[in-house]
């Protein structure tokens, strides 16, 4: 994985299998993103972003189903 600290929170090695799932492309993404892309502000936002959208999509996969949306 990158050096750049924000991709701490795009691993998923830790997570159970059923999140590993939903976690894992949005990691494989990040490191597309960090490889292609000129280190920048913009890149950053990026990257923030699609951590909100991987945490997002994670806390879906454990809602309780029936719960307020």
């Amino acid at each position: 994985m990158s050096t750049n600290p924000i991709m701490q929170f795009f691993d998923w090695a830790h997570l159970p299998p059923h999140l590993q799932e939903v976690s894992k492309p949005f990691a494989a993404l990040a490191e597309t993103i960090v490889g292609t892309l000129p280190p920048n502000a913009e890149r950053s936002v990026a990257l923030r972003k699609l951590l909100e959208a991987k945490d997002a999509a994670v806390r879906a996969k454990v809602a309780v189903p029936g719960a307020a949306a």
